[in-house]
């Protein structure tokens, strides 16, 4: 398992910050609404940016390995959902981030040959 993480560490860390970009473009587009152009612009420049980011992942990572990790996502607005918007995280979102943790562990550690 530590040996698949290795071997696909950039591509890993480019992916989590991909991540974390579309979930911050897709929380300025639910706040623009409220807020206006300039926040949806925003939210498509952070959303343009974690494409770009996460089409560099792929050069450094087996997309077997990179591509679960889009399912982090889900995670991530969950928190940013509690944090910026007060939505309350219950016990069965935190049992499904759980579950979406170990199975993106397990995809990205199975790489072993």
């Amino acid at each position: 398992m530590i040996e698949s993480f290795q071997k696909n560490k950039k591509g890993i860390l480019l992916m989590l910050i991909s991540s974390i970009c579309v979930c911050i473009g897709q929380l300025l587009w639910k706040l623009s609404s409220d807020y206006g152009i300039f926040v949806l612009v925003a939210g498509f420049g952070f959303y343009g940016i974690g494409a770009l980011v996460m089409i560099i992942a792929y050069k450094f990572g087996k997309l077997s390995v990179l591509q679960p990790m889009l399912s982090l996502n889900y995670v991530l607005s969950i928190i940013l959902a509690a944090i910026v918007l007060d939505e309350e995280i219950t016990l069965l979102k935190c049992i499904g981030v759980l579950v979406i943790i170990a199975g993106v562990i397990m995809i990205a550690g199975g790489d072993e040959e």
